[in-house]
């Protein structure tokens, strides 16, 4: 069965086949029960934290976001892929099934960001800067020495291939 990228998959009306996953050069991931299921064929931003209420909401604390182009993530399975339109200017994707926090994607389409709990281990990444810092929890202390934005121009790139 055919793989198509992240683009691809929105051109056909959000369906795609079950494919096996043949790359031994990306990184998997996917949701609790497996009914979202991706690989990313390309680099990974460094990981930023994101304190901001609708990340707060959605994941049950601040979410901790990679990133890499659209046409970098292939949808392996994508039955439970569901989208909610949280803003204006971005739409989130869950797994209807399970309720997992996968996606993050602007309208521009410059990238999608993953939740980087999502990946499967070993990641490699590493968080490099929090943002939104201001719509905290008050529950807890942010108290690890990165750097902290108010909003969310963090600056961090998705590095070139």
């Amino acid at each position: 069965m055919e793989k198509r990228s992240f683009g691809e998959y929105w051109k056909c009306g959000g369906r795609m086949s079950r494919a096996e996953d043949s790359s031994p050069n990306g990184r998997s991931g996917g949701c609790l029960c497996g009914a979202v299921r991706y690989e990313v064929r390309g680099p990974l931003r460094p990981v930023v934290d994101c304190h901001c209420t609708m990340c707060r909401r959605t994941s049950g604390h601040f979410a901790a976001f990679t990133a890499t182009r659209p046409e970098a993530l292939v949808l392996i399975e994508s039955k439970g892929l569901r989208w909610y339109r949280s803003s204006a200017t971005a739409r989130r994707g869950f797994c209807e099934i399970c309720g997992s926090s996968l996606f993050w994607e602007p309208d521009s389409g410059e990238r999608v960001s993953i939740a980087a709990g999502t990946l499967d281990l070993p990641t490699g990444l590493e968080t490099v800067v929090h943002v939104f810092v201001e719509d905290a929890g008050d529950y807890y202390e942010i108290g690890d020495g990165l750097p902290q934005r108010a909003d969310g121009d963090h600056g961090i790139m998705i590095p070139a291939d």
